[in-house]
């Protein structure tokens, strides 16, 4: 199934992002933890590439397993930065032979020692390259890519980023999924300006429920994103006791998805972190209002 496809429908849903194992020892464990969210039977799911590739080879394992074995559409990650065409093109291959329908292109991580490198001989220094070539591959794939509501890390500003965005959905994005983010009203202003920019296709926000408070370091570092005071004071409150931690971050993601429901908002991805727990309890929350 073609994630647009879902995404066309006119029903409240709820996805889920995993991540492949770091080593191959973790593969069952991490496999396991993937089909108990599967058997929440979400829309779709997605599953990451390993930075600089290290964890690659286990992301279409566990993206075949989850299409095959449960029949929840999969969305394969697949980034470019640092690779040769031939190694795009095997994994492009090797994702099709799968049958794997939809692929996040991504640019990825700049791989450590080489942030300061000269770029300029790289076959793909952005995620706008990797879009076009899996455009001109022989294979009809459903296209995503990410964008940030709160301004690229990299980019000097929102307007420089909002216009590269509208590059990449021009080359055959077919949908975006956000960054996380913890103020919907940073969405929300965000929606206003691509739109009024041109971009028309389908946003779906990326929800990262934190539930351990030493989560919201690396929450930052990633994304970084602004902490609402709301949300600080939960942290400040709650952190410092595991149970109630989860469980103050899990009603504080569910807060988040009922107001984007609210807002007009029809799909939101949440960012599990591999935790079936937390999935569920998220799902639960918000059972009657997806009608589940």
């Amino acid at each position: 199934m073609r994630i647009i496809d879902l995404l066309k429908k006119d029903t409240l849903s709820l996805s889920f992002e995993v991540f492949p194992p770091k080593t191959e020892a973790g593969f069952e464990s991490v496999k396991g933890a993937t089909e108990e969210i599967a058997k929440l039977k979400p829309p779709f799911m997605s599953v990451t590439y390993g930075a600089g590739g290290g964890t690659s080879r286990y992301t279409l394992d566990i993206a075949k397993n989850i299409k095959e074995r449960y029949g929840v559409a999969s969305l394969a990650h697949l980034t470019c930065v640092s690779s040769t065409k031939e190694t795009v093109a095997e994994k492009i291959r090797e994702i099709k032979a799968a049958g794997i329908e939809n692929i996040m292109a991504l640019r990825g991580d700049i791989p450590a020692g080489l942030e300061n490198a000269d770029r300029s001989g790289w076959a793909y220094r952005h995620a706008i390259d990797l879009v076009r070539e899996l455009k001109e591959a022989d294979a009809d794939f459903c296209i995503g890519g990410a964008c940030y509501p709160e301004v690229h890390p990299e980019s000097a500003t929102q307007k420089e980023d909002i216009k590269h965005l509208k590059e990449k959905v021009d080359a055959g994005c077919e949908f975006l999924t956000t960054q996380m983010f913890f103020d919907n009203n940073l969405l929300f202003s965000f929606l206003y300006k691509i739109r009024e920019t041109g971009i028309n296709v389908p946003v779906i926000p990326g929800i990262m429920p934190i539930t351990n408070a030493n989560q919201i370091e690396r929450a930052i570092k990633l994304s970084g994103s602004f902490m609402p005071r709301r949300f600080v004071s939960l942290v400040d409150k709650f952190g410092s006791d595991p149970d109630a931690m989860k469980q103050a971050g899990i009603a504080y993601a569910t807060d988040q998805i009922i107001d984007l429901y609210a807002n007009g908002i029809t799909n939101v991805h949440v960012y599990s972190m591999n935790k079936p727990d937390v999935a569920e309890k998220i799902q639960s929350n918000l059972s009657d209002i997806l009608g589940k």
